[in-house]
């Protein structure tokens, strides 16, 4: 609350006194945002002295700023300790500010992507933006943000959170604090592109080592015959009738999924008519050709034979028509409730099991068998890179004991000594059958 206001150089500065508050204060509006400061005073004649000389250096920074032409620097709210006598601040950084820069990244962002990106991308990129760091870097100028500064947005992120019941801190996870500091960077580039940001600040996380490279969640052979056996169970006898579909679904995504190494949002996708049944030209087995949408674009994707059924089922119970699809939901929580019945919800290492674990489950089962790792990398829209360090790091099978366990041939001592000391005899024969 505000008990006193006086309006000065025609309405473009007000000075006010805060209820509670013995100093007077100032404020104005100038190229798109509102400034303000304490002028120290407690004296309305001295406060107004300050207000004024206080207005002409911020107009005359702003015009500065609009011609491109180097800023003063500016006084420093937080500086109560100073001299007041001569008003000496210290500089504060001005120029364009990371609300400004954030501005400018979604417009872009929102023209630039369209169609390139999901919805559910740019709203991620949104939330980074308005829940975290919108708070911590707002009104900060663009050359306030530094290494230091980002350093101190990640502690901020490690400890500001608590839990509501317990009290104990919640740290964002790994995965989490990363997609915000990508975010963070394409902030920091759009202003760079623009000319408000000289160089890129380093971002790099200090006293961070090289993180070890885990393996990805997925079904051993017999885990995933205990699943598939639980799911058809459940299928076959649902604890109420009206769950029956549902349950049948389920059992059928699980097998086409570790049939075919779909990701969650590519099996989704997927409609009646991007599958064919086909007859394998080089195993003669019967298997189906996909057409295949999701984040890496349009693929394909030939199955095992063991989707064929699933998707036979599927078509015959659904009816499906061309342009339905395979699975228009996910039975998430029926699958989470097999996973804590059979006590699969995470690995040995403790790492949570998902729907991405039948795809997960799928290259480890091909690689097990000794199937090419490009082809399987091309059969699913991935890397050969991600394979290995994901992957194969873990299969056992794909050691070969044979090109490892190589022992070079023994000599005995004796045959060393001769071929070191050849007997004279044998040195005389040498001889005479060179000159021969």
């Amino acid at each position: 609350m505000q008990s006193e206001k006086h309006a000065l150089m025609d309405g473009r500065l007000h000075v006010y006194r805060r209820e509670n508050s013995r100093f007077w204060q100032c404020s104005t509006y100038l190229g798109r945002r509102n400034h303000r400061e304490s002028t120290k005073e407690e004296s309305l004649a001295l406060a107004k002295e300050f207000a004024r000389d206080w207005y002409m250096e911020r107009y005359a920074e702003e015009r500065r700023r609009r011609r491109g032409l180097p800023l003063f620097s500016t006084l420093d709210a937080n500086a109560a300790n100073e001299d007041v006598a001569d008003r000496r601040r210290k500089p504060r950084p001005t120029g364009p500010t990371f609300r400004e820069a954030a501005d400018a990244f979604t417009k872009e962002t929102t023209v630039i992507t369209e169609g390139e990106r999901s919805d559910r991308y740019m709203t991620q990129k949104d939330t980074h933006i308005r829940v975290h760091l919108m708070p911590f870097f707002g009104e900060k100028a663009l050359s306030e943000i530094n290494a230091g500064l980002i350093q101190d947005y990640r502690v901020h992120r490690a400890t500001s959170r608590k839990d509501s019941k317990t009290g104990a801190v919640k740290r964002p996870s790994r995965s989490t604090l990363h997609q915000e500091m990508v975010t963070l960077r394409q902030i920091l580039k759009t202003a760079n592109r623009k000319g408000w940001l000289a160089a890129l600040p380093d971002m790099s996380a200090p006293y961070k080592k090289s993180g070890k490279i885990s393996h990805r969640a997925w079904f051993s052979p017999a885990e995933y015959k205990q699943l598939y056996e639980a799911s058809r169970e459940r299928a076959k006898n649902p604890k109420k009738e009206r769950w029956r579909t549902a349950g049948e679904n389920l059992h059928d995504y699980i097998l086409f999924a570790v049939n075919t190494g779909l990701r969650p949002d590519e099996a989704l996708r997927v409609e009646f008519r991007d599958v064919d049944i086909v007859t394998d030209e080089s195993t003669g087995e019967r298997i189906l050709e996909i057409a295949v949408r999701g984040k890496r674009g349009t693929g394909y994707c030939k199955s095992m034979p063991g989707a064929v059924q699933p998707f036979k089922r599927l078509k015959e119970r659904n009816k499906g028509q061309p342009t339905d699809r395979l699975f228009p939901s996910f039975q998430r929580e029926l699958f989470n409730t097999l996973l804590a019945e059979l006590d699969l919800r995470t690995d040995r290492e403790g790492q949570r099991r998902t729907a991405y674990s039948l795809r997960h489950t799928y290259i480890c089962m091909r690689l097990m068998e000794g199937a090419d790792i490009y082809q399987i990398a091309k059969n699913c829209r991935t890397s050969v890179e991600m394979i290995e360090n994901f992957y194969a790091s873990h299969i056992k099978n794909t050691l070969d004991a044979s090109a490892i366990n190589v022992r070079k041939p023994k000599r005995s001592p004796s045959k060393i000594k001769d071929e070191e000391n050849p007997k004279p005899q044998t040195r005389a024969k040498s001889r005479k059958s060179r000159l021969a």
